[in-house]
């Protein structure tokens, strides 16, 4: 049997093709199509998210149902809604259809991946805002200091509550300081004059194109590390929690994940001042950015010694004193509040973490707090025992960043379903299965919990 150029007889698909025989080719063709078809669910059940969310109030943010017209974006206009099982059953099989692609990786077409990254972020750009408020809380911290010359870390958004922003803020947020880094807060003030759907369009369209770039400079680092292309884009750019609840919700953490990719693809070549730069760019976005600093210092796999660690090392303290030194002339010593309100923030906690899980299990505060006492000392004594791996040169520095991300977001009080996107750069450049399907796991876990809590009563199912 001859396989013509449909199939590629010069690909490997193909010749695997030509090798199965008459009586096989059938199976052998659904092998060749999976990948293609398992992206054409993906994006159609992404694209049905979109289309719908205008009037699905489970993927509403509460201070938006029913969003206004301004807010409900061009597909409001074709009147779809979904229940809770076609939701949970659409997300589901989104979920399961990234599982696929990532899967097979380089036996994917690289166009074919980026080109189904790049529509699924232009049908989440279009769609209604997604799952969160926090975009309104950005705009309000924006307008605090740009247009009434109010200090967003030492005040909430209720300190502007008669600007038109304020209704739309989450209600456990309105006394809530920014907990956000000086960089994205000084980014935010030039959305500070637009109206609230104009801005809720900008700061999505800056979520969705920082992704795309993320997913560009994690592609180029992972060629250099000889690892698959394809594979790493695909592991970033089309998992849902990253598409639609973090590009959908407009999270900065976006923004920040385009530092840390600038920042991994310099170091991997050896290009350690701009690296070390990134790196303090990504934790003025938001600090967690700053994990990668320790890991990269330590490495012996890059060969850093002498110079280079100095370079590594000048670069990110000259960038962090330069953010430092603009915005302690912007917002005064308000900035020096930010840890404070990081840990008040984690404090507060949430049932889809594992701590808010624990203690919902077991129907006492107390347990979850212990719980997360002794998951947050587990989690500080991993990451010291990582960073002496790496020194010692027995692991890998971004793998073992990978691991020290995993260790966080395990302890963490509050794991929000985007705060997944912090791992995936740093997976998609390692050789390490485990950290794979630990990536993997962790975002069906994560997802999971967020589709046990569109039904009508989730917490008394737990705690059961």
């Amino acid at each position: 049997m001859s396989v013509q150029s449909g199939l590629g007889a010069t690909t490997p698909a193909g010749l695997e093709l030509a090798a199965t025989g008459e009586r096989r080719a059938p199976w052998a063709v659904a092998r060749v199509l999976r990948g293609p078809l398992a992206l054409a669910v993906l994006l159609a059940c992404g694209g049905l998210i979109a289309v719908a969310s205008a009037h699905t109030d489970a993927i509403l943010p509460a201070s938006i149902q029913p969003p206004p017209s301004g807010l409900a974006g061009p597909f409001a206009a074709a009147g779809v809604a979904l229940g809770t099982a076609p939701l949970i059953l659409t997300l589901a099989a989104m979920f399961a259809c990234y599982a696929v692609v990532v899967s097979l990786g380089a036996r994917l077409s690289d166009r074919l991946v980026l080109g189904a990254i790049a529509a699924l972020l232009v049908l989440v750009v279009l769609a209604a805002p997604l799952f969160s408020t926090d975009v309104f809380s950005y705009q309000a911290y924006a307008r605090m200091w740009a247009s009434y010359g109010v200090d967003p870390y030492l005040h909430g958004p209720h300190a502007i509550m008669l600007d038109p922003i304020y209704p739309y803020i989450g209600a456990e947020w309105v006394t809530a300081p920014s907990a956000y880094g000086p960089l994205f807060t000084l980014i935010s003030g030039v959305f500070a004059p637009l109206g609230v759907a104009a801005a809720v369009l900008a700061y999505k369209a800056l979520a969705a194109a920082s992704c795309l770039a993320c997913v560009v400079l994690v592609r180029r680092a992972a060629e250099l590390r000889g690892r698959d292309p394809v594979r790493a884009a695909a592991l970033v750019g089309l998992n849902p929690l990253v598409t639609l609840y973090g590009v959908g919700g407009s999270h900065n953490d976006m923004l920040m994940l385009v530092a840390i990719g600038a920042a991994l693809y310099l170091l991997v070549g050896q290009r350690e001042l701009a690296g070390g730069t990134a790196i303090s760019l990504a934790a003025a976005v938001k600090l967690t950015g700053g994990l990668l600093l320790p890991f990269a210092l330590a490495a012996r796999s890059v060969g850093l010694s002498g110079r280079r660690r100095w370079l590594l090392a000048a670069g990110a303290v000259v960038a962090a004193i330069a953010v430092a030194a603009v915005s302690l002339a912007v917002f005064g010593r308000g900035t020096l509040e930010l840890p404070r309100t990081l840990v008040e923030s984690q404090n507060a906690g949430d049932w889809h973490s594992v701590p808010g899980f624990i203690a919902l299990s077991f129907g006492l505060g107390g347990v979850g707090r212990l719980a997360a006492a002794l998951l947050g000392l587990a989690a500080l004594a991993a990451i010291i025992w990582l960073l002496r791996l790496v020194a010692l040169g027995t692991l890998d520095w971004i793998e073992g960043a990978a691991w020290a991300t995993v260790a966080i977001l395990v302890s963490a009080n509050a794991l929000l379903p985007w705060y997944v996107s912090w791992l995936l750069p740093l997976v998609a450049l390692s050789a390490d299965r485990r950290l794979w399907r630990t990536a993997m796991w962790l975002s069906g876990i994560v997802l999971g919990l967020q589709l046990l809590g569109y039904l009508p009563h989730p917490t008394a199912l737990l705690a059961a």
